[in-house]
């Protein structure tokens, strides 16, 4: 159960509370958008699954492209995977701050007291995830139910108040309707971030080569019936021209439906979902940099355990990367800034993605053992579709968003030279102890 919270919670958070606002210069053709992009994650879900059943090992993503591609390969995802994961704490704590924004004024009419309550909600939550892993697993439970409620209110009874003229026209975005539904898939793939977060922990997960499948694929199919349902509510129940402007969408459709009382409950709402979801995200951002430090992938601090057995050095750093970048986007005002910081989470997943599409085919081959036909085809029919979809998503992020994502690939190549240098003078520092106490 903790698995599959970590996985609805990880997806189900500050996405559909805020991606309306977002999707609403497209029209109703976002929709699409959903639609394609539940396809494309219930596909890497199975894949995934697959995967964890192969390699039981601390990492997710970078565990598998390490077993499939070898090392510098490893560490590549696991540096942007790493990447997506602080980005993706700073774009949740955006969020966050704005719903709350929404339950006390005074908050939302000041960018400093909204920073101050994204900063704040970082570190809670990084402190808590220090103390252990139990712990922020009862908080996601906890979180992921409370969340689910307001959710499965509007995706159902919402559908009462839908007003079909505002499905017209369809497509408001000026481009073409293929470059709006690319453009739609790559936001909304910011809400299936988080599809493979059962895997990252799997060194701490009972029985993880059944737990892992069955936590991610449910997860998958939970979060896409939720995101059709709230988003058409969404664009049935307010005019595109409000729903683009507002900070709390979700908010002011219950508002819209229930009157001033139906809006502070969604908002509260949002506020535990999205707070669940930086939990879960904090925990990646330890993990993720701790099983890659054990591997001598990254540096050897972030592989240093607290007196509570979690990777304390991992955590703070991660998450002092993600405060910096909350700040320096708050300028851009909230909506701005969310848009900002989640397509650049989502290039980010998208290389890791790609390669994890096809690491099951490199680790068959890798290891010579002989697979059976029909077995052989449906992992590379499977890898196919999913590296397919995750190259036409990162299309959709736009040119600025790869060009930046691709930058930050890059300053993690002469560190990983640096990490290979520090390993092998230590390992030959350990040769030469070891040949002069065998001489004495």
């Amino acid at each position: 159960m903790a698995c599959t919270a970590l996985v609805v919670g990880n997806m189900i958070g500050s996405g559909i509370f805020l991606l309306p606002a977002s999707l609403a210069a497209f029209g109703p053709i976002s929709l699409a958008g959903w639609i394609v992009t539940s396809i494309g994650a219930l596909i890497l879900a199975v894949i995934f699954g697959r995967l964890s059943r192969i390699v039981v090992k601390t990492g997710g993503p970078y565990a598998y492209t390490q077993a499939g591609f070898g090392e510098f390969a490893g560490f590549i995802i696991a540096w942007g995977y790493w990447i997506a994961l602080w980005t993706g704490n700073a774009a949740v704590a955006v969020a966050l701050a704005g719903y709350v924004g929404f339950l006390v004024p005074a908050i939302g009419s000041s960018d400093t007291y909204s920073l101050a309550v994204a900063l704040l909600a970082i570190w809670t939550l990084t402190l808590v995830n220090i103390r252990g892993v139990e712990e922020a697993g009862f908080v996601q439970i906890v979180t992921t139910v409370l969340k689910l409620v307001p959710l499965v209110l509007i995706g159902t009874l919402g559908f009462l108040w839908v007003e079909p003229a505002n499905f017209s026209p369809l497509n408001t975005s000026g481009e073409s309707d293929l470059a709006a539904i690319s453009a739609a898939a790559a936001l909304t793939l910011w809400a299936y971030l988080g599809l493979e977060s059962a895997t990252v922990p799997s060194g701490n997960v009972i029985n993880p080569a059944k737990t892992i499948p069955r936590a991610t694929i449910v997860g998958v199919l939970i979060a896409a019936a939720v995101y059709i349902a709230v988003t058409t509510v969404a664009i049935g129940v307010l005019p595109a021209e409000l729903l683009a402007q507002s900070s709390a969408p979700l908010a002011d459709v219950s508002r819209e439906m229930w009157g001033a009382v139906g809006g502070t409950l969604v908002a509260i709402g949002a506020v535990i979902s999205t707070f669940g979801t930086l939990n879960g995200f904090t925990l990646l951002t330890g993990q993720v940099p701790y099983g890659a430090a054990l591997d001598h992938v990254f540096p050897e601090r972030m592989g240093r355990l607290s007196r509570y057995g979690t990777p304390a050095n991992a955590l703070i750093f991660s998450n002092l990367l993600a405060s910096i970048l909350v700040a320096m986007n708050f300028a851009k005002g909230l909506v701005g800034a969310f848009n900002t910081i989640i397509l650049l989470a989502v290039m980010s997943s998208l290389l890791p993605y790609a390669l994890c599409a096809l690491a099951e085919l490199m680790i068959v081959v890798r290891s010579g053992r002989t697979v059976a036909g029909p077995e052989i085809t449906k992992v590379a029919i499977l890898g196919a579709i999913g590296f397919v979809y995750a190259l036409w998503a990162l299309y959709g992020a736009g040119a600025e968003t790869v060009f930046l994502g691709f930058l930050l690939v890059l300053v993690g190549i002469p560190i990983h030279v640096w990490i290979k240098w520090r390993n092998s003078r230590a390992s030959s520092d350990q040769s030469a102890t070891a040949a002069r106490q065998d001489a004495a």
